[in-house]
């Protein structure tokens, strides 16, 4: 399962040094792969869960439900990433979890996870602060959300993504794919897919990004980090022991 784990080892990595032995505890945790198609739940919402979901490739997001079918999405999950790892502990997700893209993801069942955590207690403390940076994304973008301009959480929405890519080695010099449609970026952001079109409009004819497809290039990364007030420290990806 080596190539499977490998993306969240180099997040891990960033943050603390992990040996080869918590290494080969994290690939033996994975267990079988699922493709989930874009537009497929991966986890449903209020679901009972047995394993926790790690994104091999693809973007996936979570989100909540109203009971008219009005649909929030409250936070974009990347490679690397565990979806709903604190379903380990919680055992029932109180969101939903949708594939914006087809998706390849690794089941982690719960018993394993249990003995990592019961033999393992550094990589422990590293998976606990994986759930510790989602709640701080969580305020980031409670925040974004409910105060800034679509300008300011459109810049935050890729910087973000940019850091996040970066510290697995997806993202470099800038560069970036994101194969999202503009519908559901509108989603993640708040905002109309018209009213998403005319802020990107605005950032590429300012010169800060090219976003073509699914390719997005940024070139002026001082300019967008400003106009979001992006400080990445909310992310954790410096390294610090833990």
């Amino acid at each position: 399962m080596h190539d499977h784990s490998r993306l969240l080892e180099n997040k891990l990595e960033r943050r603390d040094v992990i040996t080869d032995c918590e290494r080969q505890a994290l690939r033996s945790v994975l267990t079988h792969v699922v493709l989930k198609p874009a537009g497929s739940d991966i986890v449903s919402q209020d679901a009972l869960v047995d394993h926790s979901s790690l994104v091999v490739d693809g973007f996936c997001a979570r989100y909540r439900d109203l009971s008219d079918g009005r649909r929030q999405y409250t936070q974009i999950n990347l490679p690397g990433d565990f979806i709903d790892l604190h379903g380990f502990v919680l055992k029932r997700v109180d969101h939903g979890v949708r594939a914006l893209s087809d998706c390849l993801i690794a089941e982690a069942p719960h018993d394993r996870l249990r003995k990592l955590t019961e033999e393992h207690p550094h990589l422990t403390r590293l998976l606990w602060l994986e759930t510790v940076v989602d709640a701080a994304m969580h305020r980031e973008w409670l925040l974004a959300l409910g105060r800034q301009e679509a300008l300011e959480r459109t810049a935050l929405l890729v910087c973000e993504i940019y850091a996040r890519l970066e510290a697995v080695g997806l993202a470099r010099d800038g560069a970036f794919r994101f194969p999202i449609i503009q519908a559901e970026i509108a989603d993640l952001l708040g905002m109309s897919a018209v009213h998403v079109n005319r802020t990107l409009k605005v950032m590429r004819e300012a010169g800060w990004l090219e976003w073509t497809g699914s390719e997005v290039r940024i070139l002026e990364w001082d300019r967008l980090a400003d106009a979001a007030e992006f400080n990445p420290s909310y992310l954790r990806l410096e390294r610090l022991p833990v």
